[in-house]
């Protein structure tokens, strides 16, 4: 399911990529995003495992591994979304109902059909557009 999770990373990437040459610490970004330094350490150790951040040894702050237009909002989606599924069906439909019988594989289908075009829309949008519509 959807989480606030995505918001964030993006928050947390533009961030950083408007202040490329500034040491950006966890309190820092909390600051900014207005939560718990917990929370960004915890999403910025996925972007890094995704390879869209980076850290110097023996230095403090984060920075961008990529131009923030070669970063797309799917990559940062997939960097931090913990299921493939954009939507959860509930489990165990009544099987003697006409429509518990069905129901699961008729949104199989329409959910997958939705993840997808999500999917594509995050794919064409970069952080560097991100970037472009903040400061408008």
């Amino acid at each position: 399911m959807v989480n606030s999770r995505l918001a964030v990373a993006i928050h947390i990437l533009s961030l950083i990529a408007q202040n490329p040459h500034e040491q950006m610490t966890s309190d820092y970004i909390a600051a900014s995003v207005n939560t718990n330094p917990v929370v960004i350490r915890r999403i910025i150790g996925m972007l890094k495992k995704a390879g869209l951040l980076k850290t110097h040894p023996g230095a403090a702050g984060t920075f961008l591994a990529k131009d923030p237009s070669d970063i797309s909002l799917l990559d940062v989606y997939r960097a931090v979304q913990t299921k493939d599924e954009l939507f959860a069906i509930h489990e165990q439909p009544n099987p003697n109902c006409p429509v518990g019988k069905n129901i699961q594989s008729t949104l199989n289908e329409t959910f997958h059909d939705v993840q997808k075009a999500m999917e594509n829309e995050l794919a064409g949008k970069s952080i560097k557009d991100i970037l472009d519509h903040l400061f408008i």
